[in-house]
């Protein structure tokens, strides 16, 4: 039997009309694109309450150098950083552009997952009050809404804290047992989440973070009903569609670039 697509839905895998990734010329181009991207991104994560303190970073995988990744200066708020203030760092954990210093663990775990997951272009790190608090149950994200969802099946526990992630050896321990998953919940510390583009991986920390609320808010409350096993299959290809996740991040971009015009300054 032969079936028509409804004029109302669009030729993607969810149906919506999202538009195709970004094309660049050259080299240049893409890495002026990503940087303005993960700084609006570290700009979103202030305006969000993600900072606290010295903690959390956002990495994004230079266009053209292997093993060299873009993320935001040791002690500069996310509520302030700009373009002008990101730094190049290589496999090494040497600063190769940019006037400030790296924060440790942004180099040990930002480093490792870029070098052992091909597929994670950008990476993004915080201690956030929500995730820092289903960390502390030992509980990963349940199925119970659509948006949770997307994580099922790919996300990750971490219960082998060793104190703060500044030894190389905890970065790549991390990294492994990341795997090819979409989020791991680091027990007694924070959330990293990481994404095929700068974009879907600050999507995917969003989400994750307003799913653990939800959680805890309902557990709260009393005993949360989860999907089926089916049910959450098919709300998480629709809510963890990559190019969903790419193109919602793209509203965010719209929001606080408009309010924070300052954070483009080279």
């Amino acid at each position: 039997m032969t079936t028509t697509t409804p004029s109302y839905l669009a030729d993607t895998a969810t149906g919506l009309p999202l538009p195709g990734d970004a094309r660049f010329a050259t080299a240049a181009e893409e890495r002026r694109y990503r940087k303005q991207r993960l700084t609006a991104a570290l700009r979103l994560f202030g305006k969000y309450g993600f900072g606290e303190g010295i903690s959390g970073h956002i990495s994004v995988r230079d266009p053209e150098l292997p093993g060299h990744f873009w993320v935001n200066p040791f002690g500069v708020s996310f509520k302030r950083v700009t373009v002008g203030d990101l730094i190049l760092v290589d496999s090494d954990g040497t600063v190769v552009e940019g006037r400030h210093k790296v924060n440790p663990s942004a180099f040990v775990i930002h480093s490792a997952i870029h070098d052992m997951n091909p597929d994670a272009e950008a990476a993004a790190h915080g201690h956030t009050a929500h995730s820092r608090a289903l960390g502390a149950l030992g509980r990963l994200l349940e199925p119970i809404d659509q948006e949770s969802a997307a994580f099922y099946g790919k996300q990750v526990l971490y219960t082998e804290y060793e104190g703060p992630s500044v030894a190389v050896e905890q970065g790549k321990d991390i990294a492994q047992k990341l795997g090819d998953n979409r989020a791991i919940l680091l027990q007694h510390h924070g959330l990293i989440t990481v994404g095929g583009s700068l974009e879907e991986a600050v999507h995917w920390f969003f989400t994750f973070d307003s799913c653990a609320e939800v959680q805890l808010l309902a557990l709260a409350a009393g005993t949360p009903k989860s999907f089926s096993h089916e049910q959450a299959l098919s709300a998480g290809a629709g809510f963890g569609d990559a190019q969903l996740g790419r193109f919602s991040f793209q509203l965010l971009w719209d929001e606080i670039v408009h309010e924070q015009p300052d954070l483009l300054d080279e």
